[in-house]
């Protein structure tokens, strides 16, 4: 099963104006969605966007298809970076119009409705969609460009197998015949579903994790990797990129070379910026142009940010599966104290069985202090890891135990999302 040789596009995708006739339906449900999230704003309940979604689908099923319409739409998906690389497309795509947006990370149905009801005249979308939702979001919106980042384990409890998604991105790229469906070709999951595009557009911006690709999803025979890459006995074969992530360079097979110098830390906010700036350059905008406007920015949703607590200088990364806590940990000055807070709230996924794929013994040196809703599970994961440590179930008060300085807390989303709150007040 050899794969077909990259397609490239003659021509960038246009640049729509934003949708000008709604039907009656369509615009009771835009302006239910508004007042609701007016409402829920006024009383303090939340920003009101996946309120204001819900009601929106309740009331029109189709509302998605019609705000969609008459737009340029990217949807942003896999198992880590969607809110970074989204944010770092809509930044770049203001260049060209105004952009509709969850930048907030609303990513199931009833938050990417709540982005285009907000901004229902942006010919632009970049929109995070949740891996479980993508199939019903994809062919409801139809979109000009499909960005597939990654794919490993994430809350299985509740999104299931890797391979079980893997199949249903496969589907989703064959029956897009129009969309070009950006891809990392390092992962072997991510190059299988989008050999099934019509318009695959490879990128080789690494994978720091195997261990969920360490068989064919075709055939799952192993797969062998080695300087050039990675391939199956099957004929499953990395393609030849047309962009390429080197160290802090992007290079395209064409020969421009741009360097990113970004703010964001680490080699994964490296591999987002260059799949943005790939995706971006499809749609329209200049490398050169994309990676001025990545340089602008130094925090997305309030990760990486630092703020004061009782002296302390604490900044809050956010780590949510053993992919993601593998590149998070290296972003850890030496010494410095670590607050690990691990939730299992519905949105965190209950199972946290994944603690164990954690190379937590990295953290050996330190002063750690196990935190969140499941601290006790994180403090006997540290303990066979041989992380000193003691035990504090509310983050804030963790943060305090410490000595005077900088201190490092790294939270699942839930546990994140609480301290975000917190430390806002801080």
């Amino acid at each position: 099963m050899s794969p077909s040789p990259p397609t490239v596009l003659d021509a960038r995708a246009p640049i729509a104006p934003g949708p000008r006739h709604l039907p009656a339906r369509t615009r009771l449900a835009v302006a239910a969605a508004r007042s609701a999230a007016a409402v829920s704003r006024r009383l303090g309940l939340g920003a009101g966007g996946v309120i204001g979604g819900r009601i929106a689908l309740r009331l029109d099923p189709g509302v998605l298809r019609q705000l969609s319409r008459d737009r340029t739409v990217v949807l942003v998906t896999g198992t880590n970076g969607k809110t970074t690389t989204a944010l770092m497309l809509s930044r770049v795509l203001e260049t060209l119009g105004e952009v509709a947006g969850n930048g907030d990370g609303a990513n199931m149905p009833d938050g990417v409705v709540a982005a285009l009801v907000a901004k229902p005249d942006a010919p632009v979308a970049v929109l995070e969609v949740d891996e479980t939702y993508l199939s019903g979001v994809a062919a409801q919106v139809r979109p000009s460009c499909l960005v597939l980042l990654n794919l490993s384990r994430d809350q299985l409890d509740r999104v299931g197998e890797v391979r079980t998604i893997e199949r249903e991105f496969r589907a989703i790229s064959a029956a897009l015949p129009d969309t070009t469906v950006v891809a990392n070709c390092d992962d072997p999951l991510v190059t299988s579903a989008a050999l099934a595009s019509a318009r695959p557009l490879w990128i080789s911006a690494g994978q720091g994790w195997h261990a969920d690709a360490v068989a064919c999803a075709r055939c799952g025979q192993a797969i062998h990797r080695d300087e050039a890459g990675w391939h199956c006995v099957c004929g499953l074969t990395r393609p030849d990129p047309l962009w390429t992530l080197r160290d802090d360079t992007v290079e395209t097979a064409g020969g421009t070379t741009v360097t990113l110098d970004l703010r964001l830390p680490g080699r994964a906010n490296a591999a987002n910026a260059a799949v943005a700036v790939a995706a971006a350059e499809r749609l329209g905008v200049s490398p050169h142009v994309a990676v001025a406007q990545l340089r602008a920015i130094g925090e997305v949703s309030g990760r990486y940010r630092r703020a004061v607590v009782s002296g302390r200088s604490v900044r809050v990364l956010l780590a949510k599966n053993p992919a993601g806590w593998r590149e998070t940990l290296p972003l850890l000055p030496p010494r410095s104290p670590v607050v690990v807070a691990v939730n299992s709230g519905e949105a965190d996924g209950r199972d946290t069985s994944w603690l164990w794929d954690v190379p937590f013994e990295q953290l050996r040196g330190r002063h750690v202090v196990a935190s969140g809703e499941r601290a006790t599970d994180v403090a006997v994961r540290l303990t066979y890891a041989e992380v000193r440590h003691t035990l504090c179930r509310e983050p804030q008060a963790a943060i305090t135990s410490l000595p005077p300085g900088p201190v490092e807390l790294v939270a699942n989303y839930t546990a994140f999302r609480d301290a975000q709150q917190h430390l806002g007040h801080a």
